[in-house]
């Protein structure tokens, strides 16, 4: 079953289609990032504000330096990815310049989780990757809490439930963090890693809060 998954969720994607796939932190709904279509499908389906940008996911963290600009060590990406943090960075060219054409930023995903890695690895670039429900409302640790975008789906891969339904902390999403400025970390969402990536940051490369 695994394999025919990635292939019929990597054939949904190729065609412009919307899957929702199970990652590290919460379900999420995934498109081909270079396909303007589909990203579009993405905020309609959202009901997403039209200015709030969407991450890319990746398979794997080499794969960053085609799409972004990296300024901080090779290291500090792999400590922290994959994992359910969202590195923000100055995005590179190869880019849709119709995914968040408004900012020269990008956040980057490699989660932790084999399924999407894999569905990332078998399409052609970045998936375009935002939380499986409707913006504003509490993000998704099944495929049933977000029923009411299931028609508008082209494919639904059911990892069973990806945390503790009953932990609020659960539903908290990846910790994004910005780093596009040399030296410092903005946190951007605090999300369910904040500590450690904050530690990590800090103590291990010196990086500052960018307020200080």
């Amino acid at each position: 079953g695994w394999r025919e998954a990635v292939t019929a969720a990597a054939g949904a994607l190729q065609a412009g289609g919307l899957v929702a796939v199970p990652t590290d932190t919460v379900y999420g709904v995934a498109c081909l990032a270079q396909d303007s279509g589909a990203v579009r499908s993405i905020y309609s389906l959202k009901g997403r504000n039209g200015g709030k940008p969407l991450a890319i996911c990746l398979g794997d963290v080499d794969c960053l330096y085609r799409y972004c600009h990296v300024n901080v060590p090779d290291e500090l990406l792999r400590d922290l990815l994959p994992g359910p943090v969202t590195l923000v960075l100055k995005r590179s060219e190869e880019l849709n310049k119709d995914l968040n054409p408004f900012t020269s930023l990008v956040g980057v995903r490699v989660p932790n989780h084999p399924f999407i890695r894999e569905l990332a690895r078998a399409c052609s670039g970045p998936l375009a990757l935002t939380s499986a429900n409707i913006s504003c409302q509490a993000s998704t640790l099944t495929v049933s809490e977000f029923q009411d975008l299931w028609p508008q789906l082209s494919l639904i891969i059911d990892g069973g439930p990806v945390g503790d339904v009953q932990s609020p902390e659960c539903r908290l999403g990846s910790t994004v963090v910005d780093l596009s400025v040399s030296g410092k970390f903005t946190v951007i969402r605090p999300g369910c890693a904040l500590t450690s990536t904050v530690e990590i940051l800090r103590q291990k490369y010196g990086l500052v809060p960018e307020s200080s």
